[in-house]
């Protein structure tokens, strides 16, 4: 996995991309109580707002990473949205990407240096 400054964790498999949020970003959050999940087929661009999740503290933003287009969310968020809180690593990610330069992910921290930065 990599990880961004922003406390997104990115998984990338055959081109595609997936993107959910780190433990240390759940547990800042606090009870996530709502998440609104782009549309598939979208077109983003790294940088662009496009999950937004609520929680009994505030209301956060997830950047799209890179360059790209969703494939595939989360619905399951929908329903069980402190699932982020419960297993923000694993079942509780937020969406699929194909991106445009999948070579793009090696600007990206490893686990070692995200942990550094986090402290």
């Amino acid at each position: 996995m990599k990880y961004t400054e922003d406390h997104e964790w990115l998984r990338e498999e055959g081109g595609i991309v997936t993107v959910g949020i780190t433990k240390h970003a759940a547990e800042q959050l606090g009870d996530v109580v709502f998440v609104d999940l782009p549309e598939v087929g979208a077109e983003v661009s790294k940088g662009d707002e496009i999950v937004v999740i609520e929680s009994v503290k505030a209301a956060s933003d997830i950047l799209a990473p890179l360059d790209g287009e969703i494939v595939e969310v989360n619905e399951a968020l929908a329903a069980t949205p402190a699932s982020v809180n419960e297993d923000p690593e694993g079942a509780a990610w937020f969406f699929r990407m194909k991106v445009k330069d999948a070579s793009a992910l090696s600007g990206f921290m490893d686990e070692a240096a995200y942990l550094e930065m986090v402290g």
